[in-house]
């Protein structure tokens, strides 16, 4: 994909998840949104409810409002992912917090032997940081109220990418009109290729086996090269996998510690599932 030309050259969706849990692997999305722009119009937009694999926490319900009873009936992502991935093709896409967004949907799209797109993304938190001022936070709530923008519901995967692409369009204003997109990207400091976030056919096979466990909910025995037992075999029950610019980790809970944390991939140095 040429990205030498002006960013208003490019077709963008502007998509958000909501999920029943923090972690890819270990959780669903629960409802997608989505918000197609093309050259200073909304063309097309989607959203729908999904049902995940498993009952949602009070504790997640409370922070984007969607029930277990309002999801009992919807469809699977397996039923809905083929029209998201026609949604995204030949786009830009943009997300607050991206990375995020990118990890649970690329899981669904290699579960769908579906390929990733191979165009770059745009996070609009990192290029609020660098192109919004005079805000206590980056936060897209914050970003909406500082802007006077039309937020409607937060945490609702619709009203919340149409917020996300109004503030990756106030960026773009800031920019230039003569910016091009390798230099938005440039701008928001981290590349976001959709290929950094494979991982359901990886062939490490320490990935492989967290995998394994999350999705048969098994303990794994893992050797980490970090924190106060260097070295030391630990039993942990793995809850999601995460692929970030700043490093790749495995969410678990730690038996002896009795606490989750977070365990960077690239210290890691075995591991093994438990039967």
């Amino acid at each position: 994909m040429n990205l030498d030309l002006p960013l208003n050259e490019y077709s963008y969706v502007a998509f958000d998840t909501e999920t029943s849990g923090a972690y890819p692997v270990g959780f669903d999305v629960v409802e997608f949104g989505a918000v197609k722009w093309y050259k200073g119009q909304e063309i097309a937009r989607m959203q729908f409810l999904l049902k995940p694999r498993e009952l949602m926490s009070d504790f997640i319900i409370g922070i984007h409002g969607i029930t277990n009873d309002m999801v009992k009936d919807a469809p699977p992502m397996s039923e809905k992912v083929q029209e998201i991935h026609d949604f995204f093709k030949d786009s830009v896409v943009m997300a607050h917090h991206a990375p995020f967004d990118m990890g649970f949907m690329s899981i669904d799209f290699e579960k769908a032997r579906l390929p990733l797109p191979v165009e770059p993304a745009l996070c609009t938190s990192l290029l609020s940081r660098k192109w919004i001022h005079g805000v206590e936070n980056h936060k897209l709530q914050t970003l909406v109220k500082h802007m006077l923008l039309e937020g409607g519901q937060a945490h609702r995967a619709y009203d919340d990418a149409k917020a996300c692409l109004q503030v990756g369009l106030a960026c773009f204003q800031k920019m230039g009109e003569q910016t091009t997109l390798a230099q938005a990207i440039k701008s928001q400091g981290k590349n976001l290729w959709w290929k950094d976030y494979s991982l359901m056919f990886s062939s490490d096979a320490h990935i492989k086996a967290m995998i394994e466990a999350i999705n048969n909910k098994k303990d794994i025995d893992m050797v980490y090269q970090g924190g106060s037992a260097k070295g030391e075999t630990r039993r942990l029950t793995p809850i999601g996998i995460v692929r970030n610019p700043d490093g790749d980790y495995l969410q678990a809970f730690c038996h002896k510690d009795q606490t989750a944390k977070r365990y960077y991939l690239n210290r890691i140095s075995d591991v093994a599932v438990v039967f």
